[in-house]
């Protein structure tokens, strides 16, 4: 059996209670096979990246343990997005859940249907603060720790909201 895989994972969401969303999809998380939740990070209310007319959102981020290999561990995530009736009508639009592999190891990777780092997580603070939560010292591949990227989003609404 391979050794377990130290991943971030950002959760969003902005529909329906979004905040009851983003907190049963930490649960989801830890009903992962071969996955475990490590650290959860405090909600973050935010303001809405591109697509601006659409409500604040609830963002936050899972630091889990898995075995599974990224795109497996992608495959779960999107099972449960449709669990929590996520709709794909508007790529940066409303959603119930959101939930994107921000970090996996050190990995870098980029195919169809899967790139890892998250290529624009280094831009956003809803992504960036939640991650320094559970991962202080995480860095992007490619990019640096993630900690220079947070100063550099002091522009971007974002409010700490609870544990």
């Amino acid at each position: 059996m391979s050794p377990p895989v130290t991943a971030a994972i950002a959760l969003g969401s902005n529909l329906d209670d979004p905040e009851a969303h983003v907190r049963r999809g930490f649960a989801d998380l830890a009903a992962l096979a071969d996955t475990r939740v490590t650290a959860r990070s405090a909600l973050y209310r935010t303001a809405p990246v591109g697509y601006a007319d659409q409500p604040a959102f609830v963002n936050a981020c899972a630091r889990v343990e898995t075995r599974l290999g990224a795109r497996a561990l992608l495959e779960g995530l999107l099972a449960i997005e449709q669990r929590h009736g996520r709709h794909r009508e508007v790529p940066i639009g409303p959603r119930t859940l959101d939930l994107d592999i921000v970090l996996y190891g050190d990995a870098v990777i980029d195919e169809p249907g899967l790139t890892v780092p998250h290529p624009r997580a280094h831009e956003r603070a809803f992504v960036l603060a939640p991650l320094l939560d559970v991962w202080p010292d995480a860095s992007i591949p490619g990019r640096g720790k993630a900690a220079e990227w947070l100063a550099r989003t002091s522009g971007q609404q974002i409010e700490r909201m609870a544990p």
